[in-house]
């Protein structure tokens, strides 16, 4: 049953809309205002929106534009007695779906909301499929440390703990929390990614939990943060280690109490997260240097997988030689080429700085300056060893 939010200040529009609505078949949800339909917009799922423009406290053109930044994919349909073409113009240029002016002809709006609610289907099925051909790519290796790390993901994933991943650039710590969240209860749910180590100090609290329109110069308008984005899903803080130790105390905060509040803002934000982090770094080393709090790193390490090195991996090295073979000549449109065993032999024998981003680097220029079969002779003069 197909979920619709109608976002009107007009109590007689509200009900009418409602019971002829449900009398088709959609369950139906009502706001009263811009503010309260944001709201309900934010904590439940809806398939389409119905919202009127003039509104008191937010019209429907703010609903729109803030909408779109919560989720994009809720097609909106906007309706108005006050509709001229430059507001239906200005409409559909912000996002919306579809303008129907008031009163609104019912035969129209059943097919547009119909047609909507079709395109909602498709966005989902489109993003399903999509989650199933990213499960094709799989954590590759039999070694004995890789077999404990797909063991414990099995178990893991599907509770809501949170899991710390540690190990050396390069070993594949974010394809570890994919799988958590392909694996897990919330594979529905967005998988919002953040890379603490790329986000200047200043702006992580605002990356992380949003911020308000004006609450710092560049704060044109208002920001919703990635724990919000993240809700009813998976939080990925890669490189946690590089975060700073103010942001380490409302992550703390989020995480105790499951409430965030806005750089700027006094608002309290309710969100269902879960939280997988990664670091390349020693935690209880960054602990003791006073770099990194204690009280959450026991918070974020409910339970801990270590990916171990390349270097600590040999024995799978053939069998991710294979795989970066495959991909990489189907990017390039060529016929997959071989590799001699004792040039796969050379390969084992390398010493691993960076780990599986560098062996698929030299795979690829492999790939690129050999002939149909790859040779020791094309391992000795392209790969430093």
């Amino acid at each position: 049953m197909s979920s619709i939010l109608i976002i009107d200040d007009e109590r007689a529009i509200r009900n009418t809309l409602s019971e002829i609505l449900q009398h088709e078949g959609y369950k139906i949800d009502v706001a009263e205002n811009g503010e309260e339909g944001f709201e309900k917009f934010k904590k439940n799922s809806y398939d389409v929106v119905l919202c009127d423009i003039k509104m008191p406290k937010m019209d429907g053109i703010e609903f729109l534009e803030k909408s779109r930044e919560v989720n994009p994919d809720v097609p909106l349909i906007m309706i108005s007695g006050h509709g001229n073409i430059e507001t239906a113009v200005e409409a559909v240029k912000k996002g919306a779906y579809d303008y129907i002016s008031k009163p609104p002809d019912l035969n129209r709006l059943l097919i547009t909301i119909r047609n909507a609610t079709d395109k909602t289907t498709l966005v989902a099925e489109t993003k399903t499929l999509k989650r199933k051909i990213s499960k094709v790519q799989e954590i590759i290796g039999e070694s004995e440390p890789i077999q404990k790390i797909k063991d414990t993901i099995a178990k893991v994933a599907p509770t809501d703990a949170r899991v710390l991943v540690t190990g050396e650039n390069g070993v594949g710590k974010e394809l570890v929390a994919k799988w958590i969240h392909e694996q897990s209860n919330r594979c529905r749910g967005p998988l919002i990614e953040v890379n603490c180590a790329a986000i200047p100090s200043e702006l992580i609290e605002s990356e992380l939990f949003g911020h308000e329109k004006g609450s710092f110069t560049s704060a044109v308008k208002q920001r919703i943060g990635k724990f919000e984005l993240a809700n009813e899903g998976t939080l990925f803080l890669d490189e946690v280690g590089d975060m700073s130790l103010d942001a380490q105390a409302k992550v703390l905060r989020a995480l105790q109490e499951g409430t965030i509040t806005r750089v700027g803002g006094d608002k309290e934000i309710k969100v269902n997260v879960r939280v997988v982090a990664a670091t390349n770094k020693n935690l209880m080393e960054e602990v003791e240097a006073r770099r990194f709090r204690l009280d959450l790193y026991h918070r974020l390490g409910v339970i801990l997988i270590h990916v171990p090195s390349l270097n600590d991996r040999r024995s799978d090295i053939p069998a991710l030689v294979d795989h970066f073979l495959t991909n990489i000549c189907n990017e390039y449109g060529t016929a997959k080429k071989q590799i001699a065993a004792d040039a796969v032999t050379m390969l084992q024998q390398y010493n691993w700085t960076g780990n599986i981003r560098e062996l698929r680097n030299i795979v690829e220029r492999l790939v690129i300056l050999s002939d149909k079969t790859i040779t020791a002779k094309d391992v000795q003069e392209n790969v430093r060893m």
